[in-house]
């Protein structure tokens, strides 16, 4: 769990600014909004491979915009 100490003259914007870091890089949103319903596991099959899909059409779009380039 993420956590931090308040130093002596630090205000609490800072503070939770830090706290907010912390917590973003641990993934603690991301993990809890994921397990906030259960998924089972042909959709999280799915998922991925809509996943996938975007990923292989992005990388020819941007393929053919660079060869349209040269």
């Amino acid at each position: 769990m993420p956590g931090i100490v308040v130093k002596k003259d630090e205000n609490f914007e800072s503070a939770y600014r830090r706290f907010k870091k912390q917590v973003d890089r641990n993934l603690i949103v991301t993990e809890a909004r994921s397990r906030r319903f259960y998924e089972p596991p042909t959709e999280k099959r799915k998922k991925r491979k809509i996943n996938a899909r975007k990923k292989i059409l992005k990388r020819l779009y941007m393929m053919r915009r660079y060869e349209a380039r040269l």
